[in-house]
């Protein structure tokens, strides 16, 4: 039985899940005890987990479980649900991944950042404990020096966590004004592009934990596949950034003689 929590009319938590072995119902638990509602978008999962997650559904009124019938991406499995949130009126979605890495203890705390400062996302920023691989903790500042450049440093303190909360409008727009940002590229390339259009960072800090395959943990990152990914993506955000340099040079020293963050 879920504690009672009442349903937010304007910030729900989304998660996206692509085949995360039972790991995801310990996901989804914990993020139901600390907010309502919580959607889960399953994406052509093939581990039987859509079924599991439709049975929890069927028995709380604060949990929605939509299934794809095909895997789209992370980015893909996102906006589907973001449409969906916007139909029915919510302005604001946290984003969760739904293999135990992000902390459900913070949602109350990030939501509420999110409420005092609504038109900004508030995001993630990792702290890491033992369990992170030296190569994904080293990696990842090369794609942050990136998204510093191509935002002339507006302050995104993590580019690929994808723990945060967004404003559900700016990203829909961002995302159904091109064609990518559905895969392993949403995270990073979605607050560059909101950057751009002058949604305002926040950082928190939040622990993100990797677990071991004898702890339930399930990766789908692929080194080779998806660094080529995020080149490609940091290719043509580079592009843009090139063609919007002016337009960010003139806000960086209105906020400059502003004095605002």
């Amino acid at each position: 039985m879920m504690p009672a929590i009442d349903l937010s009319s304007s910030h729900l938590v989304l998660i996206p899940s692509y085949n995360p072995g039972a790991r995801v119902y310990d996901t989804v638990r914990a993020a139901r005890a600390r907010w309502a509602p919580v959607w889960v978008v399953v994406d052509g999962s093939t581990d039987g987990t859509a079924v599991g997650l439709a049975g929890m559904a069927a028995t709380d009124p604060g949990l929605k479980v939509m299934v794809l019938p095909e895997n789209g991406g992370k980015g893909a499995a996102v906006l589907h649900g973001l449409d969906l949130a916007a139909r029915q009126g919510y302005t604001h979605a946290l984003t969760m991944d739904s293999d135990g890495q992000h902390p459900a203890d913070l949602i109350p705390a990030f939501m509420a950042a999110s409420k005092q400062a609504p038109d900004a996302m508030v995001l993630g920023m990792p702290v890491f404990d033992a369990s992170a691989p030296a190569l994904r903790v080293q990696g990842r500042k090369l794609s942050n020096g990136w998204a510093h450049l191509e935002t002339l440093w507006a302050g995104i303190g993590d580019s690929l966590y994808g723990f945060r909360v967004y404003p559900i409008e700016p990203l829909r727009q961002v995302m159904r004004g091109q064609r990518w940002m559905r895969r392993f590229d949403f995270d990073p390339e979605a607050v560059v592009r909101l950057c751009w259009r002058g949604v305002r960072p926040i950082n928190l800090p939040a622990p993100v934990k990797y677990l071991h395959a004898d702890e339930g943990g399930v990766s789908h990152f692929n080194y080779l596949r998806d660094n080529i990914l995020l080149s490609w993506m940091h290719l043509r955000l580079m592009l843009g950034f090139v063609l919007r340099l002016p337009l960010l040079v003139l806000r960086r020293l209105r906020t400059h003689r502003s004095g605002t963050p």
